[in-house]
């Protein structure tokens, strides 16, 4: 039987084994048996075929050893322990900063909103304790699904000062940042404002003065001039319907403290009305913005963050995520890197070709057939 030879494009073993490379190697130089590159590339695609866990890993590596050779000319793999020790050694940082420059090769329109959220492995929560472990701090592109950076946030310390120190290191200009209520801080604001960024934050009561004076003014003055009101049309699914009704305050010149919120234009409201079978709720979030634009634009600014929140998601309910036992906190961030790879790569395609499948059904689909992932990879 003739062997398959697969259509590869030159450059993609190029790229991914080129930002592979740059990598620190912790084990000692003269005893290496398997490159590092092609370590991480049989990890990259095990995991774009849906699978994570160890053993998993290496029985992917058995049975794929012609399209590895071929395709990436890997032409040995590492045992279970092997690959164990490797994962837990490395830098996961590196690997993520090597992983998220891969995805701005592969993906070139990026887009103009970044959304912020800080997510937790809880399988690193040490055992008996109910906090702790290992946090991940995103800033992630909606629009493409580009992770445009990430931070590791230590146990002493929380999301903000993380979050302000991402900035000092990322080129927000002429970008929208969302965040939730957490990130809605003056320092936060006022670095976005000096790097030429935009932002749009939710508003909760740890801004205590600002939320309340917005609460009573919506509310005193609903059906006034002084309040702009827009309703989105009515959105229906599987016997669900959602209002979703916008209230801008027209003047914010008068509000307490207004002057130390750096470029701030717009104090807004979005009411929604959810309607099911089982009754009927109603919620109402504030949101401050540098953005003086249409109401159209702003609900759909506040929609596609929650793109962030369902790739967090993702990574629990398609990778399980939260239930990886990798004993490491770096051999967790490179596996949370790849996972966030693999999701970019299944929506790109899945997007791209209009297709109506389950991107666990892409993931399988990539497993048996090689050539599907060579697409993706390209």
């Amino acid at each position: 039987m003739k062997a398959k030879i697969y259509k590869v494009k030159p450059y993609t073993n190029e790229i991914i084994r080129g930002k592979f490379e740059k990598i620190a190697d912790p084990r000692v130089q003269g005893m290496v048996e398997y490159p590092l590159s092609d370590i991480l590339i049989i990890v990259m695609c095990s995991v774009i075929s849906g699978l994570e866990k160890l053993e998993e890993i290496v029985t992917y590596a058995e049975n794929k050893q012609r399209f590895l050779s071929q395709v990436f000319k890997i032409n040995s793999y590492p045992s279970e322990s092997q690959l164990s020790r490797v994962l837990n050694m490395l830098n996961g940082e590196e690997v993520a900063e090597a992983i998220i420059e891969i995805m701005k090769t592969r993906i070139l329109k990026l887009g103009d909103i970044i959304a912020v959220d800080g997510k937790k492995i809880r399988s690193t929560i040490p055992k008996g304790k109910t906090c702790g472990g290992l946090q991940i701090l995103t800033a992630y592109f909606v629009e493409s699904g580009v992770v445009l950076g990430q931070k590791y946030i230590d146990k002493k310390t929380n999301e903000i000062p993380v979050f302000q120190d991402m900035l000092c290191c990322i080129n927000v200009g002429g970008k929208i940042i969302t965040g939730d209520a957490m990130h809605c801080q003056k320092d936060t604001c006022s670095m976005i404002i000096a790097k030429k960024g935009d932002y749009v934050f939710g508003l909760k009561g740890n801004q205590g003065t600002l939320y309340e004076q917005a609460k009573i003014y919506l509310k005193y003055y609903e059906n006034s001039d002084k309040i702009e009101v827009y309703e989105a049309p009515l959105e229906k699914q599987s016997g669900r319907t959602e209002r979703r009704i916008f209230m801008r305050i027209s003047d914010i010149t008068n509000f307490a403290g207004i002057e130390n919120w750096m470029g701030i234009k717009s104090i807004f409201a979005v009411k929604r009305i959810t309607e099911t079978k089982t009754g009927r709720t109603e919620e109402v979030s504030y949101y401050i913005s540098s953005l003086d634009v249409s109401p159209e634009k702003l609900l759909d600014i506040v929609r596609a963050h929650w793109k962030i929140e369902s790739m967090h998601w993702c990574l629990d309910v398609i990778f399980s995520e939260d239930e990886c036992r990798i004993l490491s906190l770096d051999g967790q961030k490179t596996l949370n890197a790849f996972r966030k790879f693999a999701l970019l790569l299944h929506k790109t395609y899945i997007k791209e070709h209009n297709l109506k499948i389950a991107l666990k059904n892409n993931m399988l689909a990539c497993m048996m057939n090689d050539d599907l992932l060579i697409q993706l990879c390209s």
